[in-house]
């Protein structure tokens, strides 16, 4: 038999393992595929098959149905904006525009400025402003132009306790009673379009009788980091401001033209901002109060911020000030909104790459070596998790928590996640301390990177992955390490493998032998020198199952025994095939399916 059913023995055998492929990983993309390798390979018999139908009708139909949807969600949205409470405190949603300098003092001079558009709200304010500025806090729908979401400020998430919930809970947090500061203003580059790069952004908390009374500088980095500084005011800080021969300096940052007394404050330097600046030195900043008086004021904003060397000498002047008045967007008619968008649409869309841009001088032009980033520190935000890491952390925090259930020892842990939205703080509390707290020995164990989800998975011993993520890495932080072999050490070994899946079987097998200790994090170096090279060694060890596999395969179901297996195989897998980056086995991936579609279709 040379042929079956009209084709050769080869090419059926070919497309039958294709299709069982399909069959068993196959998703709604493979569809989505399949269909277009259908339609390109098979075009003329798809559109045949369509003109039996009336296709003028159809169009008119779906034109029909299209407009009545657009009508509908159109009005829906415009009665749920009028719905919308009207805002009787002080202060008024604002645009903006503005300039920002950069001046650089050492080792090489270095100065730029470009234009910069900044919104300015009421924290506590809900509603649209003039169809431009909008925080729609009550998920209205409606929506203006300039967006602000009060989950994408402080810490992540949360976005249902608005900006006011969320300024008060981080007020807590540093121990600072909400109370005093009753009113505040926002001012942020907004979202437009749905996109939005935030340098900087500032909180003026207002005390009772409405005077600046302290400020927040919310600060994000290029890495997707995020480190928020409270500041009151200090008299006696020294500021240090750039020459004022400097023009790219402007004016003088101590007075304003109202008479108002900025605000100052210096500060350690925590925070990893810019490539080409270590960790080390301060900030000072100068920051004038853009609703003076009595919150009343409509600009004009002017807020300095130097970077102070270790050295005490001042190494980089920023600023950021107005370029004419702020704008109400409320009395902005039909016209003078498109002169706006004409003028400012494309601000925002080149704030990032007139960063790269600059960068690219500094490192080719003036030579200045980069300091790679380190990992953040306690005090600040690590970056969002990937879907690998927002998958592993679920399973690590039921794991610990099983840790703490399990633990002889009375143990009160403070679990403190990173890199997930919403994702809440929790308290485990061992079963001897249920039952004795005066003997509970408290401890919190804080995530400082989402890295450490998708590393701890590479470990065969828990203690091993505490102490090397804790003392070597740094991606965790613990306020008592002494009580991490209280709650890791086990006396028994991981079990051996038992399952009675034979998926399951061959999922761990590989993930047994594929495993092996991840790369040490370099601490920070810069572009001028080399990390060691000889910290990657072999583990001659013989692994069985990790704990955590044990655990997994054990008290997880069906569907989280899946994720698990799935996301630990992908990080292992890529390790040897894709520079160990799963975004590149993932591209891979595609294009084995893209020869498998054509093989199949062709």
């Amino acid at each position: 038999m040379d042929a079956i059913l009209g084709m050769p023995v080869h090419t059926a055998v070919l497309r039958a393992a294709v299709f069982s492929y399909y069959m068993i990983f196959g998703s709604l993309g493979d569809v989505v595929l399949l269909t277009a390798w259908l339609l390109w390979a098979r075009g003329a018999l798809v559109l045949k098959f369509l003109e039996t139908f009336n296709s003028q009708l159809f169009i008119r139909a779906a034109t029909v149905a299209i407009v009545a949807l657009a009508s509908f969600t159109y009005l829906r949205h415009r009665n749920r904006a009028a719905e919308l409470p009207a805002w009787n405190g002080p202060g008024r949603p604002l645009l903006f525009p503005c300039g920002t300098t950069h001046t650089r003092f050492f080792p090489e001079k270095h100065s730029f400025s470009y234009s910069y558009l900044l919104v300015g709200i009421p924290v506590g304010w809900t509603g649209v402003a003039g169809g431009m500025i909008s925080n729609d806090e009550h998920n209205t729908g409606a929506n203006g132009w300039y967006r602000i979401n009060a989950a994408d400020y402080l810490e992540r998430g949360n976005g249902h306790l608005g900006l006011r919930g969320k300024l008060d809970a981080y007020l807590e947090s540093q121990g600072v009673d909400a109370s005093k500061y009753p009113f505040a203003y926002l001012v942020t580059a907004a979202k437009f379009l749905g996109y939005h790069f935030n340098p900087v952004s500032f909180w003026y908390l207002y005390s009772a009788d409405k005077r600046l009374a302290a400020t927040i500088l919310e600060v994000n980095n290029t890495f997707d980091e995020r480190r928020m500084y409270f500041l009151t005011p200090d008299d006696d800080a020294v500021a240090i401001e750039a020459p004022q021969n400097n023009a790219a300096t402007g004016d003088s940052q101590t007075h304003q033209p109202d008479g108002s007394k900025p605000l100052k404050q210096t500060w350690p330097k925590d925070f990893h901002v810019s490539p080409f600046n270590s960790r080390k030195g301060a900030y000072s900043l100068i920051a004038h109060d853009p609703l003076h008086s009595n919150m009343e004021g409509r600009g004009p904003i002017n807020s300095t911020i130097n970077l102070i060397s270790s050295k005490k000498n001042a190494k980089l002047v920023a600023r950021v000030f107005s370029e004419g008045g702020a704008i109400d967007p409320t009395k902005m008619t039909i016209l003078q909104k498109l002169r706006f968008f004409t003028s400012w649409w494309w601000v925002g869309f080149v704030t990032f790459p007139r960063i790269v841009k600059e960068a690219a001088v500094l490192f080719f032009q003036r030579k200045l070596h980069v300091w790679y980033r380190p990992e953040p520190l306690n005090t600040n935000i690590g970056r969002h998790a990937d879907k690998i890491e927002s998958q592993l952390e679920p399973l690590f925090r039921r794991y610990l928590r099983y840790l703490v259930g399990q633990s002889p020892e009375p143990l009160v842990v403070r679990y403190v996640p990173s890199g997930i939205a919403d994702a809440q703080t929790e308290t485990m509390i061992s079963s001897r301390a249920r039952t004795d707290p005066s003997l509970g020995a408290e401890m919190e164990f804080k995530v400082l990177t989402p890295a450490f989800y998708s590393r701890f998975v590479y470990y065969a011993h828990d203690f091993e992955a505490m102490f090397c993520e804790l003392n070597e890495n740094h991606t965790i932080w613990v306020s008592k390490p002494e009580l991490l072999p209280k709650l890791v050490i086990k006396k028994q070994p991981p079990s051996l493998l038992q399952t009675t899946s034979y998926l399951d079987y061959g999922y761990f097998t590989a993930i047994k032998n594929l495993r092996r200790r991840p790369e040490r994090i370099e601490r920070p170096l810069t572009s001028s020198q080399t990390g060691s090279t000889d910290h990657s060694q072999k583990d001659i060890r013989g692994f069985r199952l990790s704990a955590m596999d044990g655990y997994v395969l054990a008290h997880e179901d069906t569907k989280a025994r899946r994720v698990y297996r799935g996301s630990v195989l992908k990080l292992f897998v890529a390790d040897r095939i894709a520079m160990s980056s799963v975004d590149i086995l993932q591209l891979e991936h595609w294009i084995l399916k893209l020869l498998l579609a054509w093989v199949s279709m062709s």
